[in-house]
């Protein structure tokens, strides 16, 4: 067993623990277990328990005012990217626990699932730069750190996300929308002053090597390389996406050909009819977007296993 040195500073810590991450009946154990594990590791948690009517920008705001530089993310992708967006613009770091359903983020950054392992990265691991995603619809600029989506992705996810997590009353809205989506027409320019037009259901722009059910579609150091990686789905059948959102894309699996992939700084979607944008699972609204890549915008503190070329 590995020796905690308790000579270490003691550091104060913003954890930010979401109880319905994951499996909920786990979660008075796994805050007891995080505790623990930073306290042994002289990290001294001031713990906020996200409710629905949570401020996360508040609670962030008056941590570093009071001289925190350090959160830590209890939970899932969602709950990462809602302290992401308020930590975007600070000079505070990130760190995560992750203990959600999919954990796309922590997958990609090289943090493990046990909850040991994963705090003594916030001690042990590297203090990396990343970048995060823009995207400016309806007037609105909006940060993200995985995946934002354009079309039926995005009209899917809720019904979709409430299945996942157990309420099977939500699969007739899910074949609902299926079933009457229609396709449009979607213009893409990209920073190369590339045009594209092609009729479809959507397009996805990530940020991270990993999405959806740890589907890879990105290179290993996606997340600092500069760039978005973008996917159109031209002229796929709506049956096409839903076989891919259950095999992946970017797996083992023969892609189809028809997906098309760009990597760009900055880009604009256009859709007529207008179609739905979604930001880590936030819907953003209809109409045009604009996004482009920050680079190095957010501190986190990242695995071994991380990818850090470029650094």
């Amino acid at each position: 067993m590995k020796t905690v040195d308790t000579k270490l500073p003691p550091q104060r810590v913003k954890l930010i623990f979401n109880p319905g991450s994951g499996a909920n009946d786990e979660s008075p154990l796994q805050i007891m277990a995080v505790v623990k594990e930073m306290q042994a590791r002289q990290l001294i948690p001031e713990l906020y328990l996200i409710e629905p009517d949570s401020n996360l920008q508040e609670v962030v705001d008056e941590a570093i005012a009071q001289g925190i530089e350090l959160f830590v993310v209890c939970g899932g992708d969602g709950t990462v990217s809602s302290v992401t967006k308020a930590l975007y613009g600070s000079a505070a770091t990130l760190g995560i626990v992750p203990t959600g359903t999919r954990n796309n983020i922590a997958l990609s950054l090289g943090i493990p699932t046990d909850i040991a392992a994963a705090v003594a990265i916030l001690s042990e691991g590297q203090r990396l730069k990343i970048d995060l995603g823009l995207v400016i619809c309806n007037g609105v600029s909006t940060p993200f750190i995985e995946l934002c989506s354009v079309g039926l992705f995005s009209t899917l996810f809720p019904a979709g996300d409430d299945i996942q997590h157990g309420n099977i009353t939500r699969i007739g809205d899910f074949l609902g929308i299926l079933t009457t989506a229609p396709p449009s027409d979607i213009h893409l320019f990209l920073d190369d002053n590339q045009e594209i037009s092609e009729l479809g259901h959507a397009a996805l722009i990530s940020n991270m090597p990993y999405i959806g059910r740890n589907y890879k579609v990105g290179a290993p150091d996606a997340y600092h390389d500069g760039l978005l990686d973008v996917m159109f789905f031209a002229d796929l059948s709506k049956l096409d996406l839903i076989n891919y959102i259950l095999t992946g894309v970017g797996t083992d699996n023969p892609e189809d050909p028809r997906i098309m992939h760009y990597q760009v700084r900055e880009m604009v979607i256009d859709t007529e009819p207008a179609m739905a944008v979604m930001a880590d699972g936030i819907s953003l609204g209809e109409g045009s977007v604009r996004i482009k890549v920050q680079p190095q915008a957010l501190s986190v503190m990242v695995g071994a296993t991380a990818s850090h070329e470029g650094q």
